[in-house]
């Protein structure tokens, strides 16, 4: 399990590349909105509060301390806990108009379960396999 870690670590990379993807598309106002292209929207930018989860959680995973472990978790839960939330607002329906989801929702949706996993089995010093 102490491979898990660079799992994770590579989750928080997608993470950051799912942001700049397209995460809905509403056509009626032909509109296009990722986690950083909101214009248009009264939903910010969503993909800078991921990417300091994603931050806190890249620093946590690559110290070797019990209380950065613990951390960690909390970083990972937050961020799963935005992108759940990101995910249920950004596409939900309103007005009678329901956007078109894309990849990049789901992949950051996807990414952020990994993250959070992979705070489950740390890898920590002088233990042994």
């Amino acid at each position: 399990m102490k491979d898990l870690k660079w799992v994770g670590i590579l989750g928080a990379g997608l993470l950051i590349i799912a942001s700049f993807m397209d995460w809905v598309i509403v056509k009626s106002l032909n509109l296009t909105i990722s986690g950083v292209e909101t214009t248009g929207t009264n939903f910010g930018k969503p993909a800078y509060l991921h990417w300091v989860f994603a931050f806190f959680f890249l620093l946590f995973s690559l110290i070797p301390k019990l209380w950065a472990k613990r951390f960690n978790l909390l970083a990972g839960a937050l961020n799963l806990a935005w992108a759940v939330r990101n995910y249920f607002e950004i596409s939900s329906c309103s007005g009678g108009e329901c956007p078109e989801k894309q990849i990049g929702l789901y992949l950051v949706l996807a990414s952020s379960i990994i993250m959070l996993i992979a705070t489950f089995f740390p890898d920590m010093p002088g233990e042994k396999d």
